[in-house]
C-alpha cells in the first residue's frame, strides 16, 4: 500500500486563455493553483488579437475579466517569466523545479510604469560591429557629411537635425551616409534606420529636386483633384509615389494640405498652387524646369 500523501495543489503550465480558465475552475474547486507562464505576463496570444472567431467578440473584452479574476483569486498564485526545468514524483505527489528568468527589479515594488525599461543601463548601451568598417565615400560626399556633422557638433540629440540636413542636400537618405552618421554619433545603426523610416519626410530611395503633392482631400476631390493627378502622371510619365528619371520631380498624393478654400490644391517644392486646372499643369512644370536650366547655366558660367 502506498502511504504517500496526496498534495492538494495543481500546476497549470501556460497562462493563455485556456490556462487561465483551467486555473479558475480548479481554484473554485478548492485546489491551490500555480499558474505558470514563460512570458513576463499571462494572457498569451489572445492578448494580441482584436476579434475572436466565430462570434467576432472583442478579444480583450473576453480575456480582461479572467485576468482580473486570476490576479485576485486567493487560491491562484501566478508565476511568470519562468520555465519548467524538471518534473519528478508520481501522480498526486509531483515535485517541479522551475527556472526564473532575471528581472533585475524588485517585483514586489513594481507598478508597471515602464521607467525601468526606458532607463535600463544595459539595454541603452550601443553596440557596434567595429570590424565591419565603414563604406568609402566620394570626396564630395565626405565633405558634405563632415560639414553637416560639424554644424551639429555639441547639439543635444542631433540625429533628427542631421537627417534633415542630409535629406535637404540629397533629397533622400543614402545608406552609406547613414552608416557614417551612426558611427560618428555613436548610435546603433538600427536606431538610425528606425528614425529614418518612421517619418514620412524622409526617404531611403532617391527623390526628385521638387516634390509635387496633389491633395485628394474631400474638398479637392469634389473639385476634380483625381483628374489633376491623372494629368500630372501623363505629363511626367510616372505614377504617384515615383520619381522622374532626371530626378527633377517626385509625385505624391496626400489627403489634406490645409487650404480647402483653394481646391483643388497642388504644391511643388513647398510652393502652393490653388484652383489648379489640367490645362495649367504644363505651365507650372515648365516654370520649374526653366529654373533648373538657369541654375545649370550659372554653374557652367
Amino acid at each position: 500500500m502506498n502511504d504517500t500523501k496526496t498534495v492538494g495543489s495543481v500546476l497549470v503550465i501556460g497562462g493563455g486563455i485556456g490556462g487561465m480558465q483551467s486555473a479558475l475552475d480548479l481554484a473554485d474547486s478548492g485546489f491551490k493553483v500555480y499558474l505558470l507562464d514563460s512570458a513576463p505576463a499571462i494572457g498569451g496570444t489572445m492578448a494580441s488579437l482584436d476579434k475572436t472567431f466565430p462570434t467576432n467578440d472583442c478579444a480583450m473584452c473576453v480575456m480582461s475579466p479572467k485576468l482580473v479574476e486570476c490576479g485576485r483569486h486567493l487560491n491562484i498564485e501566478i508565476i511568470t517569466w519562468a520555465d519548467v526545468e524538471s518534473v519528478r514524483g508520481e501522480p498526486g505527489h509531483f515535485s517541479v523545479k522551475l527556472v526564473h528568468h532575471p528581472r533585475y527589479i524588485d517585483v514586489a515594488k513594481c507598478t508597471g510604469c515602464g521607467l525601468c525599461v526606458a532607463n535600463c543601463p544595459v539595454r541603452n548601451i550601443p553596440h557596434f560591429d567595429r570590424d565591419a568598417g565603414l563604406p568609402e565615400l566620394k570626396e564630395e560626399d565626405s565633405k558634405r557629411i563632415t560639414g553637416i556633422l560639424g554644424r551639429r557638433k555639441g547639439q543635444r540629440g542631433p540625429l533628427v537635425s542631421v537627417l534633415q540636413d542630409i535629406n535637404d542636400e540629397y533629397h533622400y537618405l543614402p545608406e552609406d551616409l547613414l552608416r557614417h552618421v551612426a558611427h560618428h554619433l555613436e548610435i546603433p545603426l538600427s536606431e538610425v534606420f528606425s528614425l529614418a523610416t518612421f517619418y514620412n519626410a524622409f526617404s531611403l530611395t532617391p527623390r526628385g529636386k521638387y516634390t509635387i503633392q496633389v491633395c485628394l482631400g474631400t474638398a479637392c476631390h469634389v473639385k476634380g483633384a483625381p483628374r489633376i493627378l491623372d494629368a500630372l502622371e501623363r505629363e511626367l510619365g510616372i505614377r504617384a509615389g515615383q520619381t522622374t528619371g532626371d530626378r527633377l520631380f517626385s509625385l505624391e498624393a496626400v489627403r489634406c494640405l490645409g487650404c480647402c478654400g483653394l481646391a483643388p490644391v497642388v504644391t511643388v517644392g513647398g510652393d502652393v498652387f490653388g484652383e489648379v486646372t489640367q490645362a495649367g499643369i504644363p505651365a507650372i512644370l515648365a516654370e520649374y524646369r526653366k529654373a533648373v536650366e538657369v541654375e545649370n547655366v550659372e554653374i557652367k558660367a
